[in-house]
């Protein structure tokens, strides 16, 4: 979904033709605002807005957008000249930059390449990204009062399965942030070293027998330095679908890992997602009975 933000309806209705035309979805606003609420409601992978709006900046929309999906692309296509928009403001914060002179096939061109570059990644992505992140929002908030009860189900993972550690960890658009761990304290992980990136893209149980051997992780120095070299994990599936983590396990030894042991951890992971699921349940009924 590409967001066109422009003041001018004349404009805008061109640029959402042009970019229509390439076989973009586009939703359209007219305003800072318009664009914000179409956040609320829509996935974007791209923004393609005019500096000057009349409540605000392009650059105040981009800032939004980055803020809701850090990978989107950015596009400030604008009449305002580059010398007269206070980029230093916005710190970090990169957008690609067409001139309104310029013509749309300019433009069109300058969103696929952004959207391209957008999709290489050091990791595979599913194909259900943004629906698979819109998920996660529903379930990371409170995550900290399920300590408890995940801390025993990564206990008992750990004895049951005979292994070193065990883990229930969430994954973001670039981390992977461990609610419980057993036998090893993960903390946060770049997405590109975890494992777990992986395993969300099967519905079954994962399985790396030897992680050092294996090439996708031959360079990770972060699995090299918790000595883990045996790797199995169950993704965490909302009850729409979406994979938003994994319930996996992990040893300094490679082996094998026997059906029955899948059947057990994949009923622990199922646990794990219940108990999410029951967390998020009490908390929206929380907040559907308060007064407004």
């Amino acid at each position: 979904m590409i967001l066109c933000v422009d003041p001018d309806a004349s404009a805008r209705e061109r640029t959402r033709a042009a970019l229509s035309e390439a076989g973009f979805d586009v939703v359209a606003a007219g305003s800072l605002a318009d664009g914000r609420a179409v956040l609320d409601e829509h996935a974007v992978e791209c923004v393609v807005t005019e500096h000057e709006l009349p409540d605000g900046t392009g650059l105040e929309l981009v800032d939004a957008v980055r803020e809701r999906y850090p990978d989107a692309a950015c596009v400030l296509f604008t009449a305002t000249s580059l010398d007269n928009i206070d980029t230093g403001a916005f710190g970090s914060l990169v957008a690609e930059y067409v001139h309104k002179d310029d013509d749309h096939d300019e433009l069109v061109d300058v969103v696929e390449h952004a959207l391209a570059f957008r999709s290489q990644t050091a990791y595979p992505l599913p194909e259900n990204e943004d629906a698979r992140l819109a998920a996660l929002e529903r379930y990371t908030s409170e995550t900290e009062s399920l300590g408890d009860s995940l801390d025993r189900l990564t206990e008992l993972a750990a004895e049951l399965l005979d292994v070193d550690s065990a883990a229930v960890g969430i994954i973001d658009t670039h981390t992977e942030e461990f609610l419980s761990c057993h036998g090893i304290d993960f903390g946060t992980m770049d997405r590109d070293e975890s494992v777990c990136t992986y395993a969300i893209l099967d519905d079954d149980v994962t399985v790396v027998e030897n992680v050092q051997a294996d090439p996708r992780f031959a360079d990770n120095d972060a699995l090299r330095a918790a000595n883990i070299r045996f790797y199995a994990g169950k993704p965490l599936v909302t009850p729409d679908g979406e994979a938003i983590g994994t319930f996996c396990v992990q040893d300094g030894e490679s082996r094998g890992f026997p059906d029955r042991d899948r059947e057990l951890l994949s009923m622990l992971g199922d646990e794990a997602m219940e108990q999410l699921t029951l967390r998020r349940r009490i908390r929206d009924a929380r907040r559907g009975g308060r007064d407004d």
